[in-house]
């Protein structure tokens, strides 16, 4: 089962577009800046186009794999691919894999179940992930849970929208 892959390319923008609006001073854009230990003038001299590029390019790999934590039937394919005649149209297991996603391809395929395991990957992968290195950064807590937190919301909205279309 291969994604839709406009969706996974409209679903790596999420991480843009919500840095754009979680980051911004009106938001948690200075408590951010304040436990990172940067300042306005810091950010300003970045190279943007590097960093808007590479970010979309690695929100594009993000999304690709996120696709088969929040789309189960993705797993019902891996179990067959040693099989003789897997991808082979007609095949013995090819048409066995049809008649089940014929029936329960679509199980599942929800905005809002994609957006729960969205968010369980950023809670209990991502959290533990950037809360430690903050901790080993010396950076504190507040740094971890704002950057967390950012990546909880990221994940859920890119995961229902891969759930529902991709």
């Amino acid at each position: 089962m291969f994604p839709n892959f406009l969706f996974v390319a409209l679903a790596a923008l999420v991480p843009l577009v919500m840095g754009f609006l979680y980051y911004s001073p009106k938001t948690f854009g200075n408590a951010w800046m304040k436990s990172a230990g940067l300042t306005m003038e810091m950010l300003e001299k970045s190279n943007k186009v590097l960093l808007f590029t590479s970010s979309y390019v690695l929100s594009f790999i993000l999304s690709f794999f996120l696709f088969t934590l929040v789309v189960h039937q993705t797993d019902y394919y891996s179990l067959f691919v040693a099989e003789p005649g897997f991808g082979e149209e007609g095949s013995a297991i090819m048409t066995q894999i049809d008649a089940f996603m014929g029936q329960y391809g679509e199980y599942y395929r929800t905005f809002k179940h994609g957006a729960l395991h969205g968010g369980l990957v950023g809670g209990f992968i991502g959290l533990p992930i950037i809360v430690i290195n903050g901790l080993f950064e010396t950076r504190g807590l507040k740094y971890g849970f704002i950057n967390a937190g950012y990546w909880i919301i990221t994940l859920s909205i890119m995961g229902g929208i891969l759930c529902q279309w991709a």
